[in-house]
């Protein structure tokens, strides 16, 4: 549904995507994951029409971004960071406007914007000035405007971004449940809403496509790999770490006078420290194999500098 191919934007001399080529297929819900700055924004509006590229090709339900860009503006309903709204509208008006622009039929407007205002939890709110809207209901009124013309491929960036929890959870029941009836591709650089959200995700930084996969495919990346959570008494971490196979023993803190420990090592290592402390040489409290962490994944793959962006 939507396929880039050597994507490259340079401003100047400075280039905001290298070479960057990925696909999404119909129905997925990707996330699209980077600090700030790394270029998910300047894609996005690539593949929306909003901006040219330098070079490559981006193609969106089957039509060139570059050669077909009005067929590919009706099949694509676009979120940015900071939704495109007319304070002095009320939320009906707007959505009106944006029905007439979008070319939803006149004789299904009205029934096409009470349902999308129905799916979005608007209902009743026709008559609100956008203006005094929280920021929560602007994303929704935002939202609506994307999906009011029934697109098959929406592209959202940063929809979550300063809102509360409630707000969050709100929208992400929103994006949920588009799932399988529309093609979503989703900007971002918190971790818990590509968790949350997507299967798959890419992961961009400074321009380049360094990583792309499932999560499991992208937990896999971080270094180290899989590890061993313990709780034990009697034993210290260097004793832990001389024990067969073990590689790396690290501090975790004290659980209620048990220690804690993340321990690395070659292989599983569970059945021999079950078999240790069932020996006597240690108690043993909690034994668990742990996978690593998306963000252990993602300060991996971009670096800490990255991480922190």
């Amino acid at each position: 549904m939507i396929e880039v191919s050597g994507l490259t934007k340079a401003y100047g001399p400075r280039v905001a995507l290298d070479d960057v080529s990925f696909t999404v297929q119909k129905g997925e819900i990707v996330g699209f994951l980077g600090p700030n700055g790394a270029g998910k924004t300047t894609t996005m509006r690539i593949l929306t029409g909003y901006i040219p590229a330098t070079a490559g090709v981006a193609k969106v339900a089957g039509f060139d971004v570059f050669d077909e860009p009005y067929a590919v503006r009706e099949r694509v309903g676009y979120l940015p960071e900071t939704p495109p709204l007319y304070p002095e509208l009320s939320v009906g008006d707007y959505l009106q406007f944006c029905a007439e622009l979008r070319g939803v039929p006149r004789a299904r407007r009205a029934g096409r914007i009470g349902e999308t205002m129905e799916r979005v939890g608007l209902r009743g709110w026709e008559g609100r000035l956008l203006g005094s809207l929280s920021k929560g209901y602007r994303q929704r009124v935002g939202f609506a405007q994307a999906i009011l013309h029934d697109p098959p491929v929406l592209i959202l960036d940063e929809p979550t971004s300063g809102l509360d929890p409630a707000q969050v959870a709100g929208i992400r029941e929103l994006v949920l449940s588009l799932a399988g009836s529309h093609t979503v591709i989703l900007s971002t650089h918190i971790l818990s809403e590509v968790e949350a959200l997507c299967p798959r995700a890419l992961v961009i930084h400074r321009g380049r496509l360094v990583a792309q996969g499932t999560l499991d495919e992208l937990r896999a990346l971080a270094p180290g790999g899989a590890w061993t959570y313990v709780e034990v008494r009697g034993i210290e971490g260097p004793q832990l770490g001389r024990l067969p196979g073990v590689r790396v023993v690290e501090p975790l803190g004290e659980v209620q006078g048990w220690a804690a420990w993340r321990v690395r090592a070659e292989g599983d290592p569970r059945e021999m420290l079950a078999a240790r402390a069932q020996a006597g040489e240690f108690s043993l409290r909690a034994l668990e194999r742990r996978a690593p962490s998306l963000e252990e994944a993602f300060i991996g793959v971009v670096g800490r500098e990255g991480a922190a962006a």
